[in-house]
């Protein structure tokens, strides 16, 4: 596949904060409908890399690369979310005081207030639509309950279902299953190889059970570029990687 055919590519990525580089000359990539995790430890440039992919953060070198032809690096935040790209927190953002039904009836809504969506109506179609992610992230029993309601971890599938209502090409997650049950990890293991292949999604974790029981393709970051790249087995018992973050 050539770079053209990815659907995210970094290429040379630096990033410095007051002469220390949060990202080294960063490489890597994500092909269309892959799931790809990406693991490392504190301060290794994750949460720079997605600054960057979501327009938050200009590198000083580099390039950005997304679908055919968007150069990140040229796009407004606003334009790179109308482009494709949707970015999860770690912390979930709801809106508590409305029902889950309403907080997806919103993110369908994009730039729209509150008050003027809610008392829109919505079409047959977006109806459908909502019922269809509500389906997707097994909340369709709790549409009608407040966001304030739910379990900790309903939250992040709300949360995962907002950004689903915009039809991302691709998703970035940050640690999706941070104080999580273990039926609740379970479940969303589930729920994010259900969106791989419609969609590229990009997962950033800790947990590395998890981590092992979603992804084919781990890419280990340490000091802001890329020290391993293979599945679960072959990062874990790489030497490097086992020194600076697994070992530790």
């Amino acid at each position: 596949m050539s770079a053209r055919d990815k659907k995210l590519e970094l290429e040379g990525l630096t990033v410095s904060f007051d002469g220390f580089k949060a990202l080294n000359n960063l490489t890597l990539s994500v092909d269309p409908g892959e799931l790809l995790c990406i693991i490392g430890p504190n301060g290794a440039g994750k949460t720079t890399m997605m600054d960057v992919v979501t327009g938050k953060t200009r590198p000083d070198s580099g390039t950005a690369r997304f679908g055919s032809g968007n150069n990140l690096l040229e796009m407004s935040e606003a334009e790179i979310v109308a482009a494709g790209v949707g970015r999860k927190f770690q912390k979930p953002t709801v809106f508590e005081r409305l029902t889950v039904f309403e907080n997806l009836e919103l993110a369908l809504a994009g730039t729209r207030s509150v008050l003027k969506t809610l008392r829109a109506r919505i079409s047959p179609e977006q109806d459908n639509r909502i019922n269809e992610v509500l389906g997707t992230i097994g909340l369709s029993g709790r549409r009608f309950e407040l966001g304030s309601t739910l379990a900790h971890g309903q939250k992040q599938w709300l949360e995962i279902g907002m950004l689903l209502m915009q039809d991302p090409e691709l998703l970035l997650v940050d640690e999706p299953v941070a104080g999580m049950t273990p039926q609740e990890i379970e479940r969303t293991s589930e729920l994010l190889l259900s969106l791989a292949g419609e969609h590229s999604v990009v997962v950033v974790e800790h947990d590395m059970n998890f981590v092992r029981s979603i992804a084919r393709r781990v890419i280990v970051l340490h000091e802001g570029r890329v020290i391993a790249e293979g599945d679960m087995d072959k990062v874990q018992g790489d030497p490097k990687v086992i020194e600076v973050y697994l070992g530790v």
